[in-house]
C-alpha cells in the first residue's frame, strides 16, 4: 500500500504545482496576453524560384558565353529557391484571413503558414500594398482558427508596456516586452518612406516583420516591421486604425483605392515665394483643381500654396506625393494652405477617382482617345490583336505622336496591367495616373513594341 501512495503523489505533483498560489502571482498581465493571443500569431514562409547565371556568364557579351558554354557544363545556370521568413496574425478566425508585411513575402511561388499547434496550411493572396507594407492571406480550415481582438491606435500613450510576439530569425513564438517610445514617426527605407509609424523599445528583428503589437489588454494596436536596418533597441509598427482601412480595401478589391483630391502641383522656387509674400521653404503651389474633386468641391483655387496636410508640412512636390499615398479613399483629410496673404484650414474627404473622367485623363495624359476593337476596326487597320484597345484619335503634339505611335496601334498593357478592354485601360490611367512615366506595349499588324511614354 505505501509503494501505491508514493507512486499516486508522485504523479499529483505537476498538477498541484501548477496552481500554486506563487504561480498565480506571476501570471501578470503580459503573461496573460500572451497566452490569450499567441494561438493566434503564426510563422510564415514564401518561397520561389530563381535562375541563377553561371559563374562565367559576361553580361551581353554572347560570345565569351558561347565560348565557355562549349567547355563547361550548362547545368550551371540552375535553378534554386528562394525563402523569406516572417510573421502574422489571424484577424478573422471564421474566414481564416491574416494579416502581415507585404515585404514578406514573394510575388511568385508558394506561401506556407504555421501555427502555433504546428498544423500546416498553404495560404492564398488576397492583396498586398507595397506603399503601405500589409498584405493580407486567407488559409481554408474546416475548424474556425484562434484570431485576435483589435485594439485602438488612436489613444496609445507614450510610455505604455507593449508586448511584440513574432519569429525573429525563425525562432517561433519569441516574446519582447517594452514600452510606446514615440509616435508619428516618419521612416525612410531603401527605396520608399513610411510614415505615422509607432517607436517602441520591444526588440523587432527580421523574422517578427507581420507580427502583432500588443497593448498590456492583449489588444492588436501595430504590426511590427522590421525594416530600419540600423536599429537597435529600436522597433517600429504600422499603428492598426491605420491598418484597417487598408484591410478592407485589400479583402474588399484586391488593392488599396488610391486617394483622389483632384490636384496639379508644383515646387516653388524664390521669385514665385517673393510674389507671393511667402518666404521660407515650405509650400507648393496648386496649378490646377480638377472639375468635381474633392479639392473643387472644399473651396481650393489655382494659386493657393499648400503649406500642410494633416501633421506633416509640405516641403517639396516629393512630399506631397508621398503623404497622398499614405491616405486611402473616403479619409478626412485636413490641408493648411496660404491665400492672399493668409493662412487657411480646409477640410475635405479624398475620394476614388471617378471612371467617367479616364477618357479626359488619357486625352491630358497621353494625348488619344481609345475604343474597344471592333471587326470593322480589324479590317479596316489589319489588326491582328485579339484583345486590347485601338487608338481611335491621336493628338499630333502629344509624345506618343511624335514617337510614331498612330490610330490603328492597339495597346495590350500598361506597366503590369494587361489591357483587355477599355475597363482595363480606364483602371491602369487611374492606377498610374500620378506616375512620371510608364511603360506600354503596343501591337501593329503582328509587331509588338515596348516603348516608355513620360505622362
Amino acid at each position: 500500500m505505501k509503494r501505491k501512495f508514493v507512486v499516486i503523489l508522485i504523479l499529483l505533483l505537476p498538477s498541484l504545482a501548477m496552481s500554486t498560489p506563487d504561480t498565480d502571482l506571476r501570471r501578470n498581465a503580459v503573461v496573460k496576453a500572451v497566452e490569450s493571443v499567441g494561438p493566434a500569431v503564426v510563422n510564415i514562409s514564401a518561397e520561389e524560384e530563381v535562375r541563377a547565371r553561371h559563374p562565367f556568364s559576361f553580361g551581353n557579351h554572347s560570345l565569351f558565353d558561347s565560348f565557355f558554354r562549349d567547355f563547361f557544363d550548362p547545368g550551371l545556370s540552375r535553378k534554386y529557391k528562394r525563402t523569406t521568413l516572417g510573421s502574422g496574425v489571424i484577424i478573422d478566425g471564421k474566414r481564416g484571413y491574416i494579416l502581415t508585411n507585404e515585404h514578406v513575402l514573394l510575388r511568385t511561388g508558394t506561401i506556407k503558414v504555421i501555427l502555433k499547434d504546428e498544423r500546416e496550411f498553404e495560404a492564398h493572396l488576397i492583396g498586398a500594398d507595397p506603399d503601405h507594407d500589409l498584405a493580407v492571406l486567407q488559409i481554408q480550415s474546416k475548424e474556425r482558427l484562434p484570431d485576435i481582438s483589435m485594439g485602438n491606435s488612436t489613444d496609445i500613450m507614450i510610455g505604455e508596456t507593449v508586448i511584440a510576439i513574432g519569429n525573429p530569425f525563425g525562432f517561433e513564438h519569441t516574446v519582447t516586452r517594452g514600452v510606446v517610445s514615440a509616435l508619428d514617426r516618419t521612416i525612410r527605407s531603401d527605396d520608399r518612406i513610411f510614415r505615422n509609424f509607432i517607436q517602441t523599445d520591444a526588440s523587432i528583428n527580421p523574422g517578427n516583420s507581420g507580427g502583432p503589437l500588443l497593448n498590456i489588454n492583449g489588444e492588436l494596436i501595430g504590426i511590427n516591421t522590421a525594416i530600419y536596418a540600423k536599429a537597435q533597441g529600436i522597433g517600429f509598427a504600422i499603428p492598426i486604425n491605420k491598418a484597417k482601412r487598408v484591410i478592407q480595401d485589400l479583402i474588399k478589391f484586391g488593392e488599396v483605392q488610391k486617394a483622389w483630391i483632384g490636384l496639379s502641383i508644383q515646387d516653388m522656387d524664390e521669385r514665385i515665394r517673393s510674389y507671393l509674400g511667402l518666404y521660407g521653404s515650405r509650400g507648393v503651389i496648386v496649378t490646377e483643381v480638377m472639375r468635381r474633386s474633392p479639392a473643387s468641391r472644399a473651396g481650393l483655387k489655382e494659386g493657393d500654396v499648400i503649406l500642410q496636410i494633416g501633421k506633416q508640412e509640405i516641403l517639396s512636390s516629393g512630399d506631397y506625393e508621398a503623404i497622398l499615398n499614405d491616405i486611402t479613399a473616403n479619409e478626412d483629410v485636413t490641408f493648411v494652405v496660404f491665400r492672399d496673404g493668409d493662412k487657411k484650414t480646409v477640410q475635405m474627404q479624398a475620394s476614388v477617382f471617378p471612371d467617367d473622367l479616364a477618357e479626359e485623363l488619357s486625352a491630358t495624359l497621353l494625348g488619344i482617345q481609345v475604343e474597344n476593337i471592333t471587326r470593322s476596326h480589324k479590317k479596316r487597320y489589319r489588326i491582328s490583336a485579339s484583345k486590347g484597345v485601338m487608338i481611335s484619335k491621336i493628338h499630333r503634339s502629344s509624345y506618343l505622336a511624335r514617337i510614331g505611335a498612330d490610330v490603328g496601334d492597339v495597346i495590350i498593357q500598361i506597366n503590369e496591367v494587361v489591357i483587355k478592354d477599355y475597363g482595363d485601360y480606364q483602371k491602369a490611367l487611374i492606377k498610374y495616373r500620378n506616375k512620371t512615366s510608364v511603360l506600354m506595349l503596343l501591337q501593329r499588324g503582328f509587331e509588338q513594341y515596348y516603348i516608355r511614354v513620360h505622362l
